[in-house]
């Protein structure tokens, strides 16, 4: 399956415009294209948002009958379509409903004066659909007809995120040998990881698959239902099923990155300060300020490639479910899993030395 990597992520919302408000004036993202029943989208709005080489595409629905509407009345604001680009759309769409997936949309052209786009969708997981994508021309014209492009401008410097890094996806339990086995028989996906996290009483287990070009990702987690409840026990509670859980973002400068989301009106996860404490001892020596990643709440793993740096931003959503990730690379090909244990034993040694601080002592 030639597939070349993420072409854009569609995210069903209640508001899109509202949504593009936080994604613009919070992420840095500008709205670079629109649509809606007057370009040929019937009963729906969407509006499409561009930041580096990462494409959001944002749909309300105008009806209660249309599925962006349904989709945000069973999960809420999501990403419902995960669209690739591929070689061929007509022939990976016959040779996936050939190995058994459903159809969704047949093969369909759509031609502008300087571009043509083919498009065909098949179901996924959960409630997500696979779009394939073939382009031709342009790529400033990304639905030709369909969606407008917006003329914007770009704002100074380089863009402080670059592009899609993976997709976070939370399967009920029971599911993930079954999501993998639905990635690698129909897209040719191989499984590249696997582990199982254990966590004052809570576990969950986790696979990671991955394209044969190595452009796409999902890394797949399953909760534990033998441990007490955790967080994907959660999002699978607050989402209504399985779905995805958190969107990566690759930067090239994850400091210059959260200081700017963070002057935006980013909130992050907090890091206990203890967690720096022992850093370097954990990962090696870190080719960064360790007071700036501290004050930032920057996490830093490593794995055999090298190391890497992340930070989890607080969900927008009011069911406190899909979230973003900031992820910086350098040379490690992993997901940070190190950090689950390392932020569980910081948060333990806080605790302690709070509790031994006699009351009134103290910072």
């Amino acid at each position: 399956m030639d597939i070349r990597g993420i072409d854009h992520i569609e995210l069903y919302v209640g508001d899109a415009r509202q949504a593009a408000f936080y994604f613009s004036t919070a992420v840095g993202f500008q709205i670079c294209g629109q649509g809606g029943p007057e370009t040929g989208l019937a009963g729906q709005r969407s509006l499409l948002l561009c930041h580096g080489d990462i494409r959001l595409l944002l749909t309300s629905g105008l009806s209660a009958e249309h599925p962006a509407a349904r989709y945000v009345q069973r999960h809420g604001d999501g990403i419902a379509v995960v669209a690739v680009e591929v070689g061929d759309v007509a022939e990976a769409y016959a040779e996936l409903v050939g190995r058994g997936a459903t159809g969704v949309t047949p093969p369909t052209t759509l031609t502008g004066a300087d571009a043509e786009v083919v498009t065909a969708e098949v179901a996924g997981f959960a409630d997500v659909r696979h779009r394939l994508v073939q382009r031709r021309g342009s790529r400033a014209d990304f639905l030709p007809g369909v969606i407008t492009p917006t003329p914007f401008t770009a704002e100074e410097g380089k863009p402080v995120l670059a592009e899609v890094d993976h997709l976070a996806v939370c399967v009920p339990s029971g599911e993930l040998d079954e999501t993998v086995r639905h990635f690698e028989g129909l897209f040719d996906f191989a499984q590249i990881f696997e582990e199982h996290i254990e966590v004052d009483g809570q576990g969950m287990n986790s696979k990671v698959v991955q394209s044969p070009s190595g452009q796409v990702t999902v890394v797949l987690l399953e909760p534990d239902r033998a441990r007490r409840p955790g967080q994907i026990d959660a999002f699978l509670d607050q989402h209504a099923g399985g779905g995805v859980q958190h969107l990566g973002l690759r930067t090239d400068d994850i400091v210059a990155a959260v200081e700017s989301l963070g002057r935006r009106g980013v909130r992050f996860a907090g890091t206990p300060a203890s967690y720096y404490d022992a850093l370097e001892a954990r990962v090696g020596r870190v080719d960064a300020p360790l007071e700036r990643l501290r004050e930032l709440g920057v996490l830093v793993d490593s794995d055999h490639g090298g190391q890497l740096l992340q930070i989890f931003a607080e969900s927008m959503h009011v069911r406190r479910t899909l979230f973003l990730e900031l992820i910086e690379r350098r040379g490690a090909s992993g997901f940070g899993s190190g950090n689950i244990k390392a932020l569980y034993e910081a948060k333990e040694r806080e605790l302690a030395a709070a509790a031994a601080t006699p009351q009134g002592v103290g910072a």
